[in-house]
């Protein structure tokens, strides 16, 4: 491990003394590789004073669009092995809202910089940190509503909404940001791979705070999940999941007011005592039927109430 420490001061000091743009490059590059290819490397670089260094190019100050990639890849490695010391970093929250503003020559940067939030937010004491700064979760959401982006952009940074939408509290900011609109306009609008399961999973999480109702309703996401719980819309098996998790969210959350919603959706009912019946997965069976005693209880004039939300497990990232 000893050589391990020397490799990583001897990097950081030639990326820290770098005497051009062209020699710093080249550090950022190498560190890079090795945080990838090397696990061991990564504890020994934050030790080193690494993270602050990398953390620089990710700001607007006229960076090669390569070297902010390298450098926000990096600090994907080593989040990986170092969270803490990422998260003890001044600054480091901030730089990383600033690489999700940079613009579309620097994508890379912007996909890797999502993708570190999310590593993050796998600790749960990171969650109401990270989802407290604001700047950040608005530039998160505007990445949903970017022109075109890379579809590895768009899935980062619904996986890093997705967690900081696991920390209950943070879920009204989020519907105050706009995340609701963004997130729907996903659902209706993209189609590529996966993308709408994935959007299916932010919403359900959001769907759980009482100020999505209102929300919901603007964007008619009632509907649109009832759609997609339908099997003859052809949605994905985990996307119909995803829709009656939000659904069963909603009413929970909500109250009658949105059980209400529910209701009024003429086929709604039907399609979720179908999913119910011949649900394609134990997941979505579940979720249907709670579902149904939910909307059949509040008829009666007594909502039921579950004792927590069953949340969606985290899928870490490898090295980038």
């Amino acid at each position: 491990m000893e050589v391990k420490l020397r490799t990583a001061k001897s990097l950081v000091q030639r990326l820290n003394s770098a005497a051009d743009a062209d020699s710093a490059a080249e550090a950022i590059a190498e560190i890079r590789l090795l945080t990838k290819h090397d696990p061991e490397i990564r504890s020994p670089l934050a030790d080193s004073g690494a993270i602050p260094l990398l953390a620089a190019y990710l700001l607007p100050s006229g960076h090669s669009a390569v070297s902010q990639e390298n450098a926000a890849a990096a600090l994907l490695n080593i989040s990986i092995s170092s969270r803490e010391a990422l998260m003890s970093t001044p600054g480091l929250l901030d730089a990383l809202a600033a690489a999700l503003q940079l613009p579309s020559s620097a994508s890379g940067a912007t996909q890797h910089a999502a993708a570190t939030l999310y590593s993050l937010l796998s600790v749960d004491a990171y969650r109401p940190i990270i989802g407290s700064k604001r700047p950040l979760v608005s530039s998160l959401i505007a990445l949903l509503r970017s022109p075109k982006p890379p579809t590895r952009s768009i899935k980062d940074a619904l996986k890093a909404l997705f967690g900081i939408a696991l920390y209950p509290l943070n879920r009204p900011a989020m519907v105050d940001l706009g995340a609701v609109p963004a997130l729907f306009s996903l659902v209706v609008k993209d189609g590529r791979t996966g993308v709408v399961e994935d959007t299916t999973a932010v919403i359900a999480q959001v769907a759980g705070c009482y100020e999505s109702v209102d929300a919901f309703r603007k964007v008619a996401g009632v509907r649109v999940l009832v759609d997609l719980v339908d099997v003859g819309t052809g949605a994905s098996v985990r996307a119909r999941e995803n829709a009656a998790s939000a659904l069963l969210n909603l009413v929970m959350s909500g109250g009658e007011k949105a059980a209400a919603d529910v209701r009024e959706i003429e086929t709604a009912e039907a399609a979720i005592r179908e999913l119910a019946g011949d649900g394609e997965s134990a997941r979505a069976k579940s979720k249907a039927e709670s579902l149904l005693t939910v909307l059949e209880s509040g008829r009666r004039g007594h909502l039921h109430r579950f004792p927590e939300f069953e949340w969606l497990e985290l899928l870490l990232y490898p090295g980038r």
